[in-house]
């Protein structure tokens, strides 16, 4: 009750500032309505920055360190090879819930949704841990994450093997299905097919040893080209939601006079 409670305010306190934002937007000349719109909502898209943080992972002279930022497993006992495949890991689950997620939200239901999608992905982020202390506190939020990133991760799975062209669409499906999280099997699926590695496999969390199935087929020794090779996808990735949103405004000012 206490997690719901968490959920019910937060998002009752952020719907209300939104409103009052975009209110406030709503009075300004068109142009500089669209342009400040612009502004914040690209302040919710983090391509660049997740970019550059699993870039810093596999060019820093401490990765394990630099690893440990980013993800909640347990690093410090790590192979090399362990860091490149949670790098990959990293970058193709926030690949959807920092780019793919944001923007459908954004494009479904403007700056309030892009916003309180982001309110939610947050909350799940700080709280939404299988741990003693997180399990039932935690699960209002990560159960609504789970709930609003079930489209948004089928779609970057998606996006993914159509840049990668190596194999079939919907190959990433039923092994993306085996992950614990209803979501997240399924980037990282298509990362790994894309990429010709396994991905996944037993990990440890606060100590503890979880079990998980792998996904993907291919070479299970992770390098550092591996990880760039996944980072590569990025300007296509971008190129592609631009020219997406580009071919979105142009139906919408053709459709407009009818």
């Amino acid at each position: 009750m206490r997690g719901l409670f968490l959920v019910l305010f937060t998002l009752g306190t952020v719907a209300a500032l939104t409103f009052t934002l975009t209110t406030l937007l709503a009075l300004l000349p068109t142009p500089l309505h669209y342009l400040f719109s612009a502004l914040i909502a690209s302040m919710f898209l983090a391509h660049r920055m997740l970019y550059d943080s699993v870039l810093t992972v596999i060019t820093s002279e401490d990765p394990k360190e630099k690893l440990k930022m980013l993800v909640s497993r347990d690093t410090k006992e790590i192979t090399e090879s362990e860091v490149n495949k949670a790098a990959i890991e990293t970058y193709a689950e926030n690949l959807s819930d920092g780019v793919i997620a944001p923007l459908f939200y954004l494009l479904l239901f403007g700056l309030e949704g892009i916003i309180l999608y982001k309110a939610v992905n947050t909350l799940d982020s700080m709280v939404g841990y299988r741990t003693p202390r997180f399990e039932n506190f935690g699960k209002t939020a990560a159960k609504l994450d789970d709930l609003l990133n079930y489209i948004p991760s089928r779609l970057t799975a998606l996006l993914i093997m159509a840049i990668s062209q190596t194999k079939p669409l919907f190959s990433f499906y039923k092994n993306g299905s085996q992950h614990e999280s209803p979501n997240a099997g399924h980037p990282i699926t298509a990362m790994a097919l894309s990429l010709n590695v396994k991905l996944g496999g037993d990990t440890y969390y606060f100590g503890d040893r979880k079990e998980k199935p792998f996904f993907g087929k291919g070479k299970e020794s992770i390098t550092r080209d591996d990880v760039k090779k996944a980072l590569s996808i990025r300007s296509k990735t971008d190129l592609l939601i631009l020219v997406g949103l580009a071919s979105i405004y142009l139906i919408s000012l053709l459709l407009s006079p009818l």
